[in-house]
């Protein structure tokens, strides 16, 4: 097991990919103690399923902002500063707050200061890969999600504490420690990575630029993207994966305890099954998968996404089997997509460019997905099953996209060899 690939792989990581993966357990292990409760623990404050929606599609509308100035800001502060600063204020400030909620209010201001979030993960994702070997980017990222998947495995001492302690005292302490353990993860990062080649470059070019001449060179970076298959069918995909994320991280739990009427402190064992199920999947499967050209991979991941949820609303009144076979689904195809696309992202985005293209693809996204919240929080309380009957769509979407993607980038491949046969006589 020790000369698998992967963790070769994670030997061999040095500077900013070590210092970006090796500390990211400390943003899991909190984040993944409070996360399959925060709607239920909305719920228990007395918000109902429309301003929980309405909640996550205005943040998702500062979002928009966020994501528009992101690149600006990732490349006038460099991306190991712009980390570390909207680190804590995406992550710890909001965590607080949650801690001290009392009402629909407090979880506003919460999911409006999270919003910057979109500043830390444009500059985030230029720290991880700029200096990184290409060759080694579906490992690198998978290493990203085992880190929060192996975290993942303390969720059910959350459902302990609930049972224990009853659900909002455990969620106000799972929150105080989640902002110690954000704050550290970002000093911790910090000192370990160093500013980006391109980082430095991007600096100097923009030093003497206000943030309105950066934003006006914008008007060229769309126009390259807009010329990008690969990067459009890119840009739908994330389109779908972000809304299917909205739905289902907000949802989800509510489907479970109200229409299948599973008990909340059960809540944690499936998290914790989906994280034994990815692990795997990640070990054993995606070492051959990596290798593979992504259509087929993304194609079945796809369809098999839109499996779980059917499963998910026609399951009974306490369909434990449906649930859990659901979950399975989920968890592969999560463990099969996430990372391909996460390097589609990578190898299709102009590296010159990175942040700002990276910036509009992310604003494109938002302003899509923004609505979404408020919708499903809609659909949710019309009928349980309708955000998941949305997401059935969305996922049909992606295997299309995915196959349209496969397509475009096998022709340019097929361009590109002859061109290089060419270049070398």
């Amino acid at each position: 097991m020790i000369n698998h690939s992967l963790f070769t792989t994670l030997k061999s990581l040095r500077g900013n990919p070590r210092g970006v993966v090796y500390t990211e357990p400390l943003w899991g292990i909190p984040f993944n103690l409070y996360a399959p409760y925060v709607s239920i623990y909305m719920l228990a404050l007395g918000l109902t399923d429309k301003q929980i929606g309405l909640t996550v599609s205005i943040s998702w509308g500062f979002q928009i902002i966020m994501a528009l100035l992101s690149g600006v800001v990732t490349d006038k502060l460099g991306r190991r500063r712009t980390t570390l600063i909207f680190d804590i204020l995406a992550w710890s400030v909001p965590a607080l707050i949650s801690a001290l909620a009392q009402n629909y209010w407090y979880f506003l201001a919460a999911a409006v200061t999270n919003s910057v979030w979109r500043f830390t993960h444009n500059s985030w994702t230029c720290l991880l890969v700029e200096d990184a070997d290409q060759d080694q980017l579906v490992d690198i990222y998978s290493w990203i999600y085992i880190a929060n998947i192996v975290v993942g495995f303390i969720a059910p001492l959350a459902g302990a504490f609930i049972g224990a302690f009853s659900l909002v005292p455990t969620m106000r302490a799972l929150y105080i420690f989640a902002a110690i353990m954000f704050t550290l993860k970002a000093f911790v990062t910090y000192w370990m990575t160093e500013e980006t080649r391109q980082g430095k470059v991007r600096m100097h070019e923009t030093r003497h630029q206000s943030v309105l001449d950066v934003l006006g060179e914008y008007k060229g970076v769309v126009r390259t993207v807009l010329h990008s298959p690969q990067t459009l069918y890119t840009a739908g995909i994330l389109l779908v994966l972000g809304i299917s994320s909205i739905i289902s991280g907000s949802f989800w739990a509510i489907i479970v305890t109200e229409k299948l009427h599973v008990p909340a402190q059960y809540l944690s064992y499936f998290p914790f099954m989906k994280s034994a199920v990815m692990m795997i999947f990640f070990f054993v499967v995606m070492p051959r998968i990596g290798k593979m050209h992504f259509k087929l991979p993304l194609l079945f991941g796809f369809l098999g996404y839109v499996l779980s949820q059917v499963l998910l609303v026609t399951a009974p009144d306490q369909g434990y089997f449906f649930l859990v076979i659901s979950v399975f689904l989920e968890a592969c195809c999560f463990a099969a997509v996430s990372p391909l696309v996460d390097k589609m992202v990578v190898l299709t985005v102009d590296p010159k460019e990175r942040a700002r293209i990276q910036s509009i693809m992310y604003v494109g996204t938002i302003l899509i997905t923004s609505p979404f919240g408020w919708i499903a929080g809609t659909l949710s309380e019309i009928n349980k099953n309708l955000p998941f009957i949305l997401n059935i769509i969305l996922f049909a979407s992606g295997a299309v996209l995915a196959t349209l993607a496969g397509r475009a980038s096998q022709k340019a491949l097929a361009t590109e060899v002859p061109e290089a046969e060419a270049a070398g006589t």
